[in-house]
Parts: C-alpha cells; sequence; structure tokens
C-alpha cells in the first residue's frame, strides 16, 4: 500500500493519459517526506465510473475510490473554486477528494492543472 491518495477532478473531455500525466506529475512533487507510492485515486462519486479515471487507475494499479459532493464541501481546502462549486455541488474536488481519500490526512501538493484535469495528492494518517 502506497501512503499517497491523489484527488482528480475532470472535464468530460479529459482522456485517461490526460488523467496519468497529472498524476504522475503530482506524485514527483510530494517532496522527500512521502514515500511517493500511490495508494488510490479519489473524485467526485458521479465521476468514479467514468472510463478516463478507470482506465488511469488500472493502468497505475489502484482502486478509484469516490465521494459524494455533500462529503467533498465538508472538507476545508486551499483553494476553493465557486465555478467548481456551481458544477458539483462542492468548492472542492481534487483537493478534497485527496484528503477523504487519506482519512483526513493533509494535503501535501495543492491543486495542480493541465490539459483539463486537476490533480492535488494527501498522505495517508497511519
Amino acid at each position: 500500500m502506497g501512503d499517497l491518495c491523489v484527488g482528480v477532478g475532470f472535464r468530460a473531455a479529459a482522456g485517461s493519459a490526460d488523467i496519468l500525466a497529472a498524476v504522475r506529475h503530482v506524485l514527483t512533487s510530494a517532496g522527500p517526506d512521502s514515500d511517493g507510492t500511490l495508494d488510490c485515486l479519489c473524485t467526485l462519486d458521479r465521476k468514479s465510473v467514468d472510463p478516463a479515471v478507470r482506465d488511469a487507475a488500472a493502468a497505475l494499479g489502484v482502486p478509484v475510490r469516490g465521494f459524494a459532493a455533500a462529503e467533498l464541501a465538508a472538507v476545508e481546502v486551499a483553494n476553493p473554486s465557486d465555478r467548481v462549486h456551481s458544477a458539483t455541488g462542492s468548492p472542492s474536488v481534487a483537493e478534497a477528494a485527496a484528503v477523504l481519500g487519506a482519512g483526513g490526512g493533509p494535503l501535501i501538493v495543492t491543486k495542480w492543472s493541465a490539459n483539463g484535469v486537476v490533480v492535488a495528492a494527501a498522505r495517508k494518517v497511519s
């Protein structure tokens, strides 16, 4: 099992290659305090069944965990977004999903985006 959970938000046009590239970027940004191994990808529950995130998770050998918008909205995050809130019902997907996936562990990489994909990483609590 890894020590990092990566939260993923993505637009409908994003493909699994876009998600993989973004996840790999955030893993390299995790820093020396992490062993840098991935435990899971986390996202909004309705996005967790999307083939793009499923295929990316399969390529990385990790499960996908989905969280309801209300669960995500309850997490205080560094970079809330009114646009994301309007679209999903939560001011954050990537940052909040990473924290929830990590069992409330600290966010160690704040949201980063490219090619319609937003990612963030949290370290699992022991």
